[in-house]
């Protein structure tokens, strides 16, 4: 694909239509030191074997931990072989964006099932193609509910950190406010979220279950918010999903979530899959594109995009967002990940998940200032207050092939086990964790 650099008359003319007298004006938002002066300085090419040695440098810094307890966001799961070998197939792995649906059906097909399956998953009637990640999805989502009536968002506190960094950042580009519910015993504060609803709280967003591991009560806070008129967004884990009740028969209006633990590895960070579903009402809202199912001339089954009448190619300005593509590949290894576990897979992870989390929380429990944070029921993951400098720990454990939790500010460490950590793995981490605490 090549590249057309504006000439300077464009320019002229581009920055004459906003109302700006310089490109530098243009970015007078960005911090200074983000601003590229005088060029860029770059140092000249070097050969194919010296490249492939940086690169190789560069990697053996990293370390691969066999045993891991920490989650917050991203989660180590069994991923069965045939995951794999399906979706790194070259007709999968290098097929592009369809927007030439008459010759894409496969691809479009592939994007109904993971479709389907969100909304099997989720209790929603619609959903999308996918989204970049949690973050994204969530900060769309918050996007999707407002009006000219109501322009607000109100978030948990017990939602991650990240993700409400991303709904802020989203929501101050379109110059709409963002407040936090604060957190009683590291859940949402129902009395202080029902005062600070006003007629201008277009959302509430919360996340289930939390960043702190802990499970809300979502049918409580979906009648507090539509009592008031506001929409609720809830953020869930697509394993914990699989044994909870549904968060469309909770009351949810929209439900969004990570897909990583669905077949994708850690990987350092990415690329993950973000999903998105909502009630039927809310489907000329929804961004990014959708599959839908129909027949051809002939009568057969077919698959198309549609309802794109949101898009910003369709409505420019007025789109209610700029999402125009989607995560296809992950999104198709999130749909044969639970394809191959099916319900009672998924189920299993889930029960496993719970009940080594509980395990590895009592045998915490029982070395002096490893106690519980909070009295509340959760699914895998759980906080501890921590008796020594967490950094200190998690370094110990680091030296012994271990990812320890995450430390926390203000003190306390977020643990999280799986189906992946074994009993054996477990009382190690306890025995390192009583040597430092000695």
């Amino acid at each position: 694909m090549g590249y057309l650099l504006n000439t300077e008359s464009q320019q002229r003319e581009m920055l004459a239509a906003l109302g700006l007298s310089s490109l530098n004006e243009l970015h007078r938002d960005l911090p200074e030191s983000l601003i590229l002066r005088g060029g860029p300085d770059i140092p000249g090419g070097a050969g194919e074997q010296a490249i492939l040695e940086s690169f190789e440098e560069m990697a053996a810094k990293n370390t691969v931990y066999p045993v891991i307890f920490r989650g917050a966001g991203a989660y180590k799961h069994y991923i069965p072989a045939i995951v794999p070998e399906m979706v790194n197939k070259e007709r999968f792995k290098t097929g592009y964006t369809p927007y030439q649906a008459e010759v894409s059906q496969g691809t479009l097909q592939s994007i109904f099932e993971f479709q389907t399956m969100i909304c099997e998953l989720t209790g929603m009637d619609i959903s999308n193609a996918s989204m970049y990640d949690a973050a994204s999805a969530a900060a769309e989502a918050v996007a999707m509910c407002k009006d000219k009536k109501r322009k607000s968002a109100l978030v948990s506190q017990s939602v991650n950190p990240r993700v409400i960094d991303t709904i802020k950042t989203y929501s101050w580009a379109s110059d709409a406010a963002v407040d936090l519910v604060p957190t009683t015993g590291g859940l949402t504060d129902m009395d202080a979220l029902a005062q600070k609803i006003t007629d201008d709280t277009a959302s509430v967003t919360i996340q289930q279950p939390n960043f702190f591991g802990l499970f809300e009560d979502v049918r409580a806070i979906a009648e507090l918010v539509h009592g008031r008129g506001a929409k609720l967004i809830v953020s869930v884990n697509p394993i914990a999903a699989s044994v909870l009740s549904a968060p469309g028969e909770c009351g949810a209006d929209i439900v969004v979530g990570e897909g990583q633990p669905l077949g994708i590895p850690l990987s350092f960070g990415g690329p993950y899959v973000g999903f998105i579903a909502a009630k039927a009402d809310l489907s000329r809202r929804i961004p990014g594109r959708i599959a839908g199912e129909t027949t051809d001339a002939q009568g057969r089954r077919a698959f198309v995009l549609t309802l794109q009448a949101r898009e910003q190619h369709i409505r420019r300005e007025t789109a209610s967002s700029n999402i125009c593509s989607n995560q296809a590949l992950m999104a198709m290894t999130a749909s044969v990940y639970m394809a191959c576990l099916g319900p009672g897979g998924m189920q299993e992870a889930a029960k496993q998940s719970y009940s080594k989390a509980h395990y590895l929380s009592e045998q915490l429990g029982k070395i002096p200032g490893f106690g519980l944070r909070y009295d509340a029921e959760f699914f895998h993951e759980f906080v501890t207050e921590c008796p020594v400098d967490a950094a200190k720990l998690m370094l110990h454990l680091g030296r012994n092939g271990i990812l320890g939790g995450l430390p926390l500010e203000g003190g306390g460490v977020l643990w999280c086990a799986t189906e992946m950590n074994s009993r054996k793995d477990m009382d190690r981490l306890v025995s390192l964790c009583r040597e430092v605490s000695a």
